[in-house]
């Protein structure tokens, strides 16, 4: 099924288009390592021929403990954004948490995020919509897949300039998600781009006390079945050295195994995207 083309910063999402990858690292820890986590996928986009859009945060306001790194904050942190995205050159993606914030970020960003915890915030989602980007709103572990008609009745009655809803997975017993990809289709077929974040679906919430857990090793296995179930972009978190990432280090992927995790998915979309446009071209009588 085909959903709308939405457009951020030139690069096209959704209509039955090619898979786009929006990455980097979970939050700013530094202004080098967030250029070279940067460099590092834009040559990775470049050697697949996948379009990128870049993804951070100057804030992780939902973390497990009160003393756990959250970043460098709104200005200091949209200081370090402006300059990086002088030099990466490619659209860029942040989160917000509060209605206040919106509009200063979306001086830097292409697509201003909303996060999962908060996507049933009225007032977060209509300051979103009113900064004229593209809105990405996460859909909470807590919601099912055809909630996410809800969130698309606020960005369209609020004049929403153009929407993506992330999958990132369901809440299923204690300290752990479930992706079903059933969802992908269910919400294709509300008619706006999905993306699948392949990194927060393998988290296990609060699994490690004051941290969030993750099992790393199973996001090359959900970001090929998001292709083969149908999305519209992949979600990935990437880090140069996960491991020692001041948050969400045990999901986020590292830089030099993207390719790897991606090229199959390349693969898996370009087929199923054909058969899709083959199937809507029949539909309607071409």
């Amino acid at each position: 099924m085909k959903t709308r083309i939405v457009e951020a910063g030139g690069v096209r999402i959704g209509g039955g288009l090619p898979l786009v990858l929006i990455a980097g690292p979970c939050v700013i820890e530094s202004e080098a390592m967030l250029l070279e986590t940067g460099r590092g996928l834009v040559e990775v986009s470049r050697s697949l021929g996948v379009p990128l859009v870049f993804k951070t945060s100057f804030d992780k306001a939902n973390r497990s403990a009160h003393d756990a790194y959250r970043g460098p904050g709104l200005e200091e942190g949209l200081a370090v954004l402006r300059r990086a995205k002088a030099a990466l050159g490619v659209p860029f993606c942040v989160d917000v948490h509060e209605p206040g914030q919106v509009e200063a970020v979306a001086a830097v960003a292409e697509i201003v995020q909303v996060p999962a915890f908060l996507c049933r915030q009225t007032d977060l989602i209509r300051a979103a919509c009113r900064s004229g980007r593209v809105v990405n709103v996460k859909k909470g572990q807590f919601l099912a897949p055809d909630d996410a008609a809800n969130i698309i009745g606020k960005v369209e009655a609020f004049d929403g300039r153009g929407l993506l809803i992330t999958e990132r997975g369901c809440s299923f017993g204690y300290h752990n998600l479930v992706s079903d990809m059933r969802a992908l289709p269910v919400m294709r077929g509300l008619g706006w781009p999905v993306v699948f974040d392949a990194t927060h679906s393998v988290q296990i919430p609060g699994g490690l006390g004051t941290r969030t857990g993750g099992r790393r090793e199973f996001v090359p296995v959900l970001a090929r079945a998001a292709a083969a179930a149908g999305c519209d972009a992949l979600f990935l978190e990437a880090h140069p050295r996960p491991d020692e990432a001041l948050s969400d280090a045990t999901s986020q992927v590292p830089i030099d195994g993207l390719a790897a995790i991606l090229g199959p998915c390349l693969e898996i979309d370009r087929i199923v995207k054909r058969l899709e446009n083959r199937a809507c071209g029949a539909a309607s009588g071409g």
